[in-house]
Formats: C-alpha cells, sequence, structure tokens
C-alpha cells in the first residue's frame, strides 16, 4: 500500500481554503496519512511554495513527529515544541510553526511534504529545511505529497 497525506480542507491540486492563509486565520490545515512502512521512527513535513520570486519559500518545518501519529489537527500551535515532542524549526520569515499561504500576486502552489523515517532526528535548535534535510539523508523510508494552490 502506498504511502499518502491528504488534508479533509482540500484536495491535492486543489486550492487551499482561506482560513489556512494570511487572508484568513493563517492556521495550519488538518493533514492524515495512511499508515507507514515497517521500521519507522517518525516522521518530517516540510511545506513550501516553489514559485514564490526570491526563491523556494519555506511555510513550515516540523520534525520528530512520533511513528504512533497519523495526523496533524488544524491549528497546529506555532510554538518549538508540541506537547507529543515533536519539534518545529526555522520557516523563511525565521519563526517556528505555520505560516500559510500569501503570494505577493498570482497563484502559487503549496507542498505538503510528509517523510517517514528510520530514526529521530538529533539537530540544532531552530534548524531550517536545509538542516532538516540534510538530516534525513539516508534514514528517508518512504515520503509522501499534498499540493494544494493558492491565489489573493
Amino acid at each position: 500500500m502506498a504511502f499518502e497525506i491528504s488534508s479533509p480542507a482540500f484536495k491535492s491540486g486543489e486550492a487551499i481554503p482561506s482560513d489556512f492563509s494570511c487572508d484568513g486565520r493563517d492556521i495550519s490545515p488538518a493533514l492524515t496519512w495512511t499508515d507507514p512502512p515497517a521500521g519507522t521512527q517518525s516522521f518530517a513535513l516540510i511545506m513550501d511554495d516553489p514559485d514564490a520570486p526570491m526563491g523556494t519559500w519555506v511555510h513550515w518545518v516540523l520534525y520528530n513527529i512520533p511513528a504512533s501519529t497519523h495526523d496533524l489537527k488544524e491549528g497546529t500551535p506555532p510554538i518549538p515544541q508540541l506537547s507529543d515532542g515533536s519539534l518545529q524549526g526555522k520557516t523563511s520569515s525565521g519563526s517556528n510553526g505555520y505560516h500559510g499561504p500569501c503570494p505577493p500576486s498570482g497563484t502559487h502552489r503549496y507542498f505538503f511534504k510528509l517523510y517517514a523515517l528510520d530514526t529521530m532526528l538529533s539537530l540544532s535548535t531552530n534548524p531550517d529545511k536545509e538542516e532538516l534535510l540534510g538530516a534525513m539523508e539516508g534514514h528517508i523510508l518512504a515520503n509522501a505529497e499534498l499540493m494544494g494552490t493558492f491565489s489573493h
């Protein structure tokens, strides 16, 4: 069975509702995923926008999500460590937690990339996407992707 990520808020390829953007409450959408491969010890999630004018803009970095977790509730708090031990890294805006779509113009694509890892990661405090990708190298058992679009 394929490892998949989805959201009850929008289907892959569809528009992300404005509630989850800077036009709305700017809260994270609920996400859910299927059973990961055997040996999964943790998950990591990266949300980014490759259509940003200055290069890919990172909207969310979340890692060490426990292997027993199969979803994220709507409105994940923008704090460094969640109650289940998950850690949130640094976005392109330099802060922790989810920052929703807010394109300067046009329609942008937003990718929620979920990784099933064979380990818990040891990283410096507040890592960015590049640090997380480096730490995950050689530990990715599977990955899944959900893409939504947004325009003002």
